[in-house]
């Protein structure tokens, strides 16, 4: 392995000048600089990563860490496209990421932070955390640690957070369900651990008290963000509520699930009972019928909190709060009521 003492030799200049070269130092003149990168790239020369952030003080390396990584996620891909979207631009940045999948048992015997410091990450982005995390609070009051949080609402000294505007988009799937004349609409919500179901309860709830329309806590039922979870609440739906005409489910995911529940009963979508679901999951323009949904972009999700997290890391006074609007895609899981209620 050619080292920089290898590289300092063949160009003729000291170790310390071909290190504030390749550092980027404006002290080492153009000239002296070029020559020592033609060498490097003669030579084949690769920097030890590791070796230089241990003279900087500095690591290039960011820490990301998705809870509860597990099959039953594959379908949606909500984790891989946030992390398509940090990988570019912490790629486009020149920054590195070293991914931590964790769970509740792994966070008994070690925390977030010990699991980034450990491995010498400069700050860390956290996806999947639950409102009650033990670590939650580690998180928000770790001064010496840049953290960004994806969907949950936290603040701190040394905190980002990136998150969609999920009120927004609960309150636009209720209109338009609103618009084409349900009145009697259930939800279809995710678990009271997540800050995002209580945002997308809230948009549901609000929407519903502009029109006029009393809030109805049987109407909600939770489907765990899961296909068999929304599969049970669509079932309890149809079973106990039959003057539901229409459904507003907090994920395309738990849709899956209450399409089949629907299925079972004898009915179909959207002549039996409409459905809006949230995400825009690749599957929902796919599946039968296709999927009138909330689309979130998880891509740019990821890659602003890659930025937001960069920025932070090189001292830039930013906006540390980021909110990304939605947007309603129609397809065909909605059909105008015809009838004040489905047992009329």
């Amino acid at each position: 392995m050619i080292t920089i003492k290898d590289l300092a030799r063949t160009a003729g200049v000291s170790v310390t000048t071909v290190s504030r070269a390749l550092n980027g130092y404006n002290d080492v003149s153009e000239e002296t600089r070029r020559k020592i990168k033609r060498v490097a790239e003669e030579l084949n020369y690769r920097p030890n990563v590791i070796a230089r952030s241990l003279v900087t003080k500095k690591s290039r390396t960011i820490g990301v860490i998705l809870s509860e990584i597990n099959r039953a996620g594959a379908k949606d891909a909500l984790a891989y496209e946030t992390l398509c979207g940090i990988n570019d631009r912490t790629s486009e940045l020149d920054y590195d990421i070293l991914l931590f999948s964790t769970n509740p048992k792994k966070q008994l015997s070690k925390s977030y932070a010990d699991l980034c410091k450990e491995r010498n990450v400069a700050g860390a982005i956290i996806s999947g955390l639950r409102v009650h995390d033990q670590y939650l609070h580690e998180v928000t009051h770790d001064t010496n640690f840049p953290c960004v949080l994806i969907d949950i609402p936290s603040a701190g000294t040394n905190l980002g957070h990136v998150t969609t505007d999920n009120v927004q988009g609960a309150g636009i799937a209720v209109r338009h369900l609103l618009e084409l004349g349900h009145r009697n609409i259930a939800m279809i919500n995710g678990h009271n651990d997540a800050a995002v179901s209580r945002e997308r309860l809230k948009g549901y709830h609000q929407e519903l008290e502009k029109s006029g329309i009393a809030f109805r806590p049987e109407f909600v039922y939770n489907g765990n963000f899961s296909e068999e979870g929304g599969c049970e609440a669509m079932h309890q739906i149809l079973l106990n509520q039959p003057e539901v005409t229409a459904v507003f489910s907090a994920s395309d995911l738990m849709v899956l699930g209450a399409l089949r529940a629907v299925e079972r009963s004898g009915g179909r979508v959207p002549e039996t009972i409409s459905i809006v679901g949230f995400d825009d999951i690749a599957i929902a323009s796919y599946c039968s019928p296709r999927l009138t949904t909330i689309r979130q972009d998880k891509y740019e999700m990821g890659y602003q909190s890659a930025q937001l997290l960069i920025d932070m890391l090189e001292g830039r006074n930013i906006n540390r709060k980021i909110v990304l609007n939605t947007e309603l895609i129609v397809r065909e899981s909605v059909m105008p009521n015809i009838k004040p209620s489905r047992n009329s």
